[in-house]
């Protein structure tokens, strides 16, 4: 029962106990001895209204009964805060009422949950009103990578239904790490293997160069402690696609080829003046490819995944540190690049490849 008036407290603080007991269905009765023996925990004003004593917490609300993707998560964190630069030790996330979070939004959301404890953040998810999704969560292997520190209200699984059901759907590639010390050859083939299976042969040198060349890229250039990761999912609806991620933590493009760029790429320095000299970096390597902080022909030129994104009519997406590209292809060219600038900050790369295979 403490848990469950601390749960009610993060999402409502300053309340009477009558609308504690009323918020968990419960007597008031049963309520007042919790409350008045856990004064460490909770606190009451001169209006007989409780709080949680430490609740100087950055509350982060995901949107209430609609499917949440990329750019919707990143709205809310843009109208709630940044939670990487806020002076608040305590970051709590609510996953309210039927919100089903796309993998394109998971992925974003697993990755900054990872980064906010290594910085020493305390951070709490909290699912108790859409089980649904902690359910789903657990399903594609979220947990599994989430650092262990982070709080899973109601409760984290005990035993991983990623672990139990693994490679038991056809629709699914449950999150995978992306090990900077190992080759990643089995993520990779699994990747590849539930590609194909649901599309067909014709994409199976697309799905291999993408998942070969994205998770590399980031075994090779991410620099960071915290393991990057990938997954897949198919979705159905009007127009199926196959969406997969591929993420990491680590210095993001820009950061990775800024040294380098004036000696090796000296027509892609001139923009090194300009304000958004780091989005015209990601745009050139996205567009153009084979540039590397190791000269032509090496490392980050995504050259073969570009390639293939624009024979399939793909949809990629490239989130860094503040700001993310989308690039659309259409018939075989490049059709238009969506520019989102002034995110709120989350480390690293984060790429989504949609593949529409109708």
């Amino acid at each position: 029962m403490k848990q469950e008036i601390e749960r009610v407290l993060r999402k409502t603080p300053s309340i009477k106990a009558k609308d504690i007991a009323k918020r968990l269905g419960v007597d008031k009765k049963s309520i007042n001895p919790i409350l008045y023996a856990n004064d460490k925990l909770f606190v009451r004003d001169e209006d007989y209204r409780w709080s949680l004593v430490n609740s100087s917490s950055l509350r982060i609300e995901l949107a209430m009964h609609e499917w949440v993707d990329c750019f919707s998560f990143e709205q809310t964190l843009l109208t709630s805060g940044s939670p990487l630069d806020t002076d608040l030790d305590s970051i709590l996330f609510i996953v309210p009422e039927k919100c089903s979070i796309l993998l394109d939004a998971a992925s974003r959301f697993l990755a900054l949950c990872n980064q906010l404890v290594d910085i020493g953040k305390v951070v709490t998810v909290d699912f108790s009103d859409c089980k649904s999704t902690l359910t789903f969560f657990d399903r594609i292997g979220f947990f599994k990578h989430l650092n262990s520190r982070v709080d899973i209200l109601p409760g984290r699984p005990v035993v991983s239904r990623a672990d139990v059901f693994k490679g038991n759907s056809d629709a699914v590639v449950e999150f995978g790490p992306v090990d900077p010390t190992q080759s990643n050859k089995l993520l990779i083939n699994q990747l590849v293997d539930r590609f194909v299976s649901q599309s067909c042969d014709v994409y199976e040198g697309a799905a291999s160069t993408v998942f070969g060349e994205l998770i590399n890229n980031i075994k090779d250039h991410s620099e960071s402690k915290i393991k990057g990761f990938a997954a897949l999912h198919k979705y159905g609806g009007r127009r199926p696609h196959i969406q997969t991620v591929v993420s990491d933590s680590g210095l993001g493009i820009a950061a990775t080829l800024k040294p380098s760029i004036e000696t090796h790429h000296p027509g892609l320095f001139r923009y090194s003046k300009d304000d958004d000299y780091d989005i015209q970096i990601v745009k050139e390597v996205m567009t153009k490819g084979e540039i590397s902080r190791y000269g032509a022909g090496r490392g980050l030129g995504f050259k073969s995944s570009r390639e293939q994104a624009m024979k399939f009519n793909a949809r990629l997406s490239i989130r860094q540190e503040n700001f993310a590209l989308e690039l659309v292809y259409n018939n075989g060219q490049l059709e238009k690049i969506d520019t989102h600038t002034n995110l709120v900050a989350i480390h690293g790369t984060h790429l989504c490849f949609d593949f529409f295979i109708d």
